[in-house]
């Protein structure tokens, strides 16, 4: 008899606990200062402590968490500092990006119209989690269509701290959201007109108002 299928592989618990974890911290479920236990989290996710300790390590290492012996692991807030490095990098690496979007290559323009319809929809039926990553999306497809597989990577690493800042400022701002997409629509529209100035400039207006809005929402 022809042996069936193999079932799909489930992820290590470790992996599971980890990826559970980092969504709820992404959406601010767990607020800054919040202490996670080892127990309640093994008890939540229906494992040991042992794959528990193994994903807080991970969180740990991705500036997340603070582990504290015996205590457990402290939710790191959003602090000033964080959201002036993290706008410094995004306006070297996205004034850069945009220079080189001008002119458009094939593809990105489509790319954008679709994320921006996408964003739209989330905007209209709520759903900030899925809105903050469109909007980082959105720009990231900008960084890539440069073609710089080390700019794309740097940039991806500001993924995380990206989504939570947004996260902060969509839910404390919500008039923001509108602004938002107002803002990539005009990115979009100079750079569909290969005007690399004025998408420049639209670019640091949006990016610089991040750190403004967000400034007063680090915690």
């Amino acid at each position: 008899m022809p042996q069936s299928a193999a079932a799909p592989k489930r992820p290590p618990a470790a992996d599971h606990v980890y990826d559970h974890v980092k969504r709820a911290l992404l959406e601010r479920r767990y607020e800054g200062g919040t202490l996670l236990t080892e127990g309640e989290l093994a008890e939540a996710a229906g494992v040991s402590r042992t794959p528990v300790r193994e994903a807080l390590l991970r969180l740990e290492s991705e500036g997340l968490l603070r582990l504290y012996p015996k205590k457990g692991a402290m939710v790191l807030p959003v602090s000033a500092q964080e959201i002036a490095d993290v706008v410094e990098t995004r306006l070297l690496v996205e004034t850069h990006a945009v220079r080189k979007a001008v002119p458009a290559p094939p593809g990105l323009i489509d790319r954008l119209t679709e994320l921006l319809a996408l964003h739209r929809a989330q905007a209209a039926a709520g759903a900030l989690a899925d809105l903050a990553v469109t909007d980082r999306t959105f720009h990231a497809e900008i960084v890539r269509s440069g073609g710089n597989a080390i700019l794309s990577r740097l940039y991806d690493q500001l993924r995380d701290r990206q989504l939570r800042m947004g996260e902060a400022v969509v839910r404390a701002r919500p008039d923001r959201i509108a602004l938002a997409l107002a803002e990539h629509q005009e990115i979009l529209d100079a750079l569909r007109a290969g005007d690399a100035e004025a998408a420049l400039a639209v670019t640091v207006r949006h990016v610089s108002r991040v750190s403004e809005l967000a400034r007063g929402e680090s915690r």
